[in-house]
């Protein structure tokens, strides 16, 4: 597929499909209309006990939506795991109109001053659909998507879009359901009012990430 507009991608979404490429350098978008989907359910959203310790002592200062080139290029770059990804300059160039536009959205972890690792994914409505995420620090991506996830809980969300079932997603809690469950909760969960900023503002980043950690932590447990 060639063409492909950001207003074209969010009626993708809308009904249950999402961009993907063959590989970094092939030109062409293809659209996914997988028979079983990953979800995230974010009233039962697990936190290993090791992954909830590492949270709380906030090894990474976790910002929002500050780097949002620096995070989509680092899920699009090959890995010695990942030789290949399905982020190719189409689909970037896509994405980036959408975060122009406040309907994608990045959470990110800084070291030293340093990007170590991150998630980015499009809202609407009540749905976050998460994309990609990479990791250079131990544990990087895992605190992202906690943060994710306690975000989107206190913001008034009703579903995470996780995509594909993986062993790594099994172990927070992530399920694989049929087409039409999929599209029967997204439906729902599209309707409903959510604001992706209301645990914090646009570029806010928490000092030693310990008081981000309790509230995450916290609404993840009243809501689990």
């Amino acid at each position: 597929m060639t063409g492909l507009t950001a207003e074209d991608l969010i009626a993708c979404y809308k009904r249950g499909v999402f961009p993907m490429a063959e590989a970094r350098d092939d030109a062409r978008v293809f659209l996914i209309d997988p028979e079983q989907r990953g979800v995230m359910p974010l009233g039962g959203f697990h936190v290993p006990r090791r992954l909830a310790r590492t949270v709380r002592q906030a090894p990474y200062e976790v910002r929002i939506d500050t780097a949002f080139e620096e995070v989509i290029e680092a899920c699009a770059a090959s890995a010695p795991d990942r030789p290949e990804t399905w982020i190719n300059a189409a689909i970037q160039h896509l994405y980036r109109e959408l975060f122009a536009r406040g309907q994608a959205h990045t959470v990110e972890c800084w070291q030293a001053g340093q990007l170590v690792g991150g998630l980015y994914g499009v809202s609407i409505g009540g749905v976050f659909f998460g994309e990609s995420m990479f990791s250079v620090e131990r544990d990087a991506s895992k605190v992202a998507l906690v943060h994710l996830v306690g975000r989107l809980i206190v913001g008034g969300y009703g579903l995470l879009d996780a995509q594909f079932m993986t062993e790594h997603l099994s172990q927070f809690g992530a399920e694989e359901i049929s087409r039409a469950d999929y599209r029967r909760r997204l439906l729902e969960a599209l309707t409903q009012p959510a604001d992706f900023y209301r645990l914090a503002p646009v570029g806010a980043g928490v000092e030693g990430g310990v008081a981000g950690a309790g509230a995450v932590l916290q609404a993840i447990t009243q809501r689990s």
